[in-house]
This record gives structure tokens, C-alpha cells and sequence, in this order.
């Protein structure tokens, strides 16, 4: 189907119990572009990435994907979907490739040999790819946890904290491996580290207490400008 927005969300509210996680959220992403998504711990960063990915619902509003709704067409939402969440769920007694074909799988991989190697090689995978996953470092899983969302070659990337915890050397990589696939995928990715959005972010969104509070284009704006932003915006 093709769709001007390839995420729009229209007046998305998540209550749990009278706490209100999201509250009245509008937004769209257009193809091509790679959004941070910023905020303080608890601001509904992941909340909101859950209810796009159908994990969860909304208790208010309507969202779509790849112009499928998350209500009336969830398994097409999921297909155009791939998901690295904050915390990567992975089967650690596997092994990577073997987690990988398995990932292909389930995604309806055709070609699962040649996708599974092509994504070993993206990720940089290739010296820890005959590994159980159990034994490799943080960085590492985060590659494997990267390869799985992307092996079903889909139109949208959601990924939550994908660099927290990597040292500087693993940072540079994913960040590297991110903006590639940016060009010509769209991406929704949450992070706390203001360098990070200057670095692969065209735009930056700041939500705070469950409300998007800024959306700015990258164009002209650093880490330190958006930092002092975040701050002006977020602090009360």
C-alpha cells in the first residue's frame, strides 16, 4: 500500500489505571527519514514505540504503519516492522547464525541463507557469527539483536536505546550501520544521548511527560543546542 506517512499517529493517549503514560500524541514520520525520539526516563519513549509495534494498545487515538492500521491490521503492521526493543530479547543457548535463520523465519525469509549471511556481514557479525549468543559481549548482542529487525528487509525500523551501555568503538558501528539502512528505510529510533540524534538523526521529537513538547528539524541544530533545549523543555 503506499502511504505518503509511513508512521502516522493521530491523538494517541495510554492510560494505566489513572496514571496517563501517553497523552494525546500526534505524529507522523515521512519515508526516508531518520526521527530521534527524546525524553526523561517515564516519558512514554517506549510506551509509544510498543503501541506502534502492537505489543500494546492505546487507550485513545488511532495510529497507522506503512498505512496499516494497529487496530484492524496488526500482522501487516508487523511485517513492515522490524523492532529492536530497550531490552534485547534474545536466546542466549543459541547460536547467532542459528538465531538468525530462525529470525528469517518467522519473518517469511525466502532466500534465509543468503539474508542470514548478507546481515552477519552488515552487522559485523562475521568473527562472533559461530558463537552462542550467551557468550558474546553487550556490543555484540546488540548486533544480533540489529540483524534480527532488519532480516525480513523491512520498510520501518523501531529501536529502542539501540546504543545504550556500547563503548565507543561498538557506538560508532551501530551508528554507522544505522544511518546506511536509513537511506533507504525509514527509522523511529529512542535514545538519552544528544550526540547521538546530531549524528544520524534528521529530526529530533522531545517528549516529556507524556506529551510531545518539540519537533525539530537537525538542520542548523547541535547536541549542545538541543542539550540546553531538552533541558529548557524537561525541567520543571
Amino acid at each position: 500500500m503506499v502511504t505518503e506517512e509511513m508512521i502516522e499517529v493521530k491523538d494517541i493517549s495510554k492510560l494505566y489505571g489513572e496514571q496517563r503514560a501517553l497523552d494525546h500524541v500526534s505524529l507522523t514520520v515521512q519515508p526516508g527519514e531518520i526521527v530521534g525520539l527524546l525524553g526523561p526516563n517515564g516519558a512514554g519513549k517506549s510506551t509509544l514505540m510498543k503501541i506502534l509495534t502492537c505489543f500494546i494498545p492505546p487507550t485513545e487515538g488511532e495510529a497507522t504503519v506503512c498505512g496499516h492500521s494497529i487496530f484492524d491490521d496488526t500482522l501487516a503492521v508487523r511485517r513492515c516492522i522490524g523492532y529492536l526493543p530497550e531490552h534485547n530479547p534474545l536466546y542466549l543457548d543459541m547460536y547467532v547464525r542459528e538465531y538468525l535463520r530462525f529470525a528469517a523465519g518467522l519473518g517469511g525469509v525466502k532466500e534465509v541463507k543468503r539474508r542470514v549471511d548478507e546481515m552477519v556481514e552488515l552487522t559485523g557479525l562475521t568473527p562472533e557469527a559461530d558463537k552462542r549468543i550467551g557468550q558474546l559481549s553487550k556490543g555484540y548482542r546488540q548486533r544480533v539483536g540489529l540483524a534480527q529487525a532488519l532480516i525480513h528487509d523491512p520498510q520501518v525500523l523501531i529501536l529502542d536505546e539501540p546504543t545504550t551501555g556500547l563503548d565507543p568503538n561498538q557506538l560508532e558501528f551501530i551508528r554507522s550501520v544505522i544511518r546506511n539502512v536509513g537511506k533507504d528505510k525509514t527509522v523511529l529510533l529512542s535514545t538519552h544521548i544528544m550526540q547521538e540524534v546530531e549524528a544520524m538523526c534528521s529530526r529530533a521529537v522531545i517528549i516529556n511527560e507524556g506529551r510531545i513538547v518539540a519537533d525539530e528539524s537537525m538542520t542548523g541544530l547541535n547536541a549542545k543546542k538541543l542539550t540546553e533545549q531538552f533541558h529548557k523543555l524537561t525541567l520543571s
